[in-house]
């Protein structure tokens, strides 16, 4: 018993010890909450700048602009163009840019979509923090690195 609290504790100051204030990630979400959420435990815990677009369209337009974004988290119901498009209008100038799907719906058409069009993770709203943290991490930093 000791050991596995031991573990879970170790976890925890691992996740707590990530500095990724040299990096920006892109929250494409149309809803404020969940994307005040993310922003918020991001932000804490990790110290990464975030910015955030409302539609895929500001989403698409940002990553153009902006090359210091590190990784996108992508809502797939977004207004004005729809994150699978996003995804793939994004992947067309910027196909090392990771995205990860984030999206209330876990159907498995929906997540085949997501990959076909370039997504490089997909993970279901509510997400579990530290598993999106890992994934994020993963895509952020290279193995070789850490």
């Amino acid at each position: 018993m000791v050991i596995v609290y031991h573990a879970v504790t170790s976890y925890k100051n691992i996740i707590m010890s990530y500095d990724w204030s040299n990096r920006t990630i892109l929250i494409a979400e149309d809803d404020e909450i969940s994307y005040k959420y993310l922003s918020l435990i991001l932000s804490r815990r990790t110290k990464v700048n975030v910015l955030w677009a409302i539609n895929g369209q500001m989403a698409i337009d940002f990553c153009r602009q902006y090359n210091h974004i590190d990784l996108v988290l992508m809502d797939i119901q977004l207004p004005i163009v729809d994150g699978i498009e996003s995804i793939r209008q994004i992947k067309s100038f910027r196909p090392n840019l990771p995205i990860i799907v984030h999206t209330a719906n876990a159907y498995g058409e929906e997540c085949e979509r997501s990959f076909e069009a370039g997504c490089d993770e997909y993970i279901t709203k509510p997400a579990n923090f530290q598993h999106l943290l890992y994934k994020i991490e993963n895509l952020l930093i290279p193995s070789e690195v850490r």
